[in-house]
């Protein structure tokens, strides 16, 4: 079953920036800890743009809203050395880490609206397709979480980009990495027609294994793992999984400069002999 909502746009290739583009300072109202993540994550690098990658500008392709699918980072798939058969259409998801009332880092997620006829109830990152009038990741995504929780760019910081990851549907998405510097200033305002709820979890539930179920899974005869997360706050109970959890624990091992405690296990995947719009990665 399809787990993505396709979307027929204009689809500028705007590139993920090095950490050199975004803003060397933060407001002096974040706290002492989240000023050194920042100082931090600037130092992350993110993958250079291919030469094939920079061929994408003006291109025509589709994008849609980027919700829990089963994604890999694209480094793991054969994406990057067949541009010449397929190339992925692009969207931006919104990394919103804030520091807890204990210290800890926290990162924002989204319920989608239990009335849409497809993906209804699935938690996922604040973001989808980049827009023509969009001039890089940063604002693809924090434009999308304006538009979805009401999140006002001007109180986050955009740190960093991580690696794309490869959504089932072959749709490129960037994690943008950002910071909110005052989780008071922001008031939730979920917009109805595509979110149930907005909720926050620890970071670092994402390399821990206690909330953490597996399932081994099989695509082209290779064996690999779908992580899930059971997570429960104010009474609701949420699963994280796919796409979703695997740029979480992306960005948990960058934040926290370790690895999971747990096996990974992406598939050592073989490309597709006709890639198209219609291919799927395995789910």
């Amino acid at each position: 079953m399809p787990l993505i909502s396709l979307l027929r746009t204009k689809l500028p290739a705007i590139l993920p920036k090095p950490p050199s583009s975004f803003p060397t300072t933060m407001s002096a109202s974040g706290s002492s800890r989240l000023l050194a993540l920042a100082q931090q994550l600037r130092l992350y690098e993110p993958p250079a743009a291919s030469p094939d990658e920079i061929e994408e500008q003006a291109m025509e392709e589709t994008a849609g809203k980027v919700i829990t699918q089963v994604g890999f980072q694209e480094s793991a798939t054969p994406i990057a050395n067949q541009s010449d058969r397929f190339r992925p259409k692009r969207a931006a998801v919104l990394v919103c880490i804030f520091e807890g009332d204990c210290g800890e880092f926290r990162v924002i997620l989204t319920k989608r609206s239990s009335r849409l006829s497809t993906h209804s109830g699935e938690v996922s990152l604040p973001g989808g397709k980049a827009e023509e009038g969009d001039k890089d990741d940063g604002d693809t995504a924090t434009r999308e979480a304006k538009e979805e929780i009401g999140l006002d760019p001007s109180l986050v910081d955009v740190i960093t980009v991580m690696e794309p990851f490869l959504s089932k549907h072959l749709l490129r998405v960037v994690p943008v990495v950002g910071i909110l510097r005052d989780k008071e200033a922001f008031s939730p305002e979920p917009n109805p027609d595509e979110v149930d709820a907005v909720f926050d979890a620890p970071l670092e539930m994402f390399i821990k294994d206690e909330h953490r179920r597996v399932e081994e899974r099989e695509w082209m005869g290779e064996k690999y793992l779908v992580h899930f997360f059971d997570y429960e706050t104010g009474g609701n109970k949420y699963v994280i999984w796919g796409l979703t959890a695997g740029v979480l624990i992306k960005a948990a091992s960058v934040v926290y400069q370790r690895p999971p405690s747990f096996l990974e296990q992406n598939p050592k995947f073989k490309f597709p002999r006709h890639a198209n719009t219609g291919t799927v990665m395995p789910h």
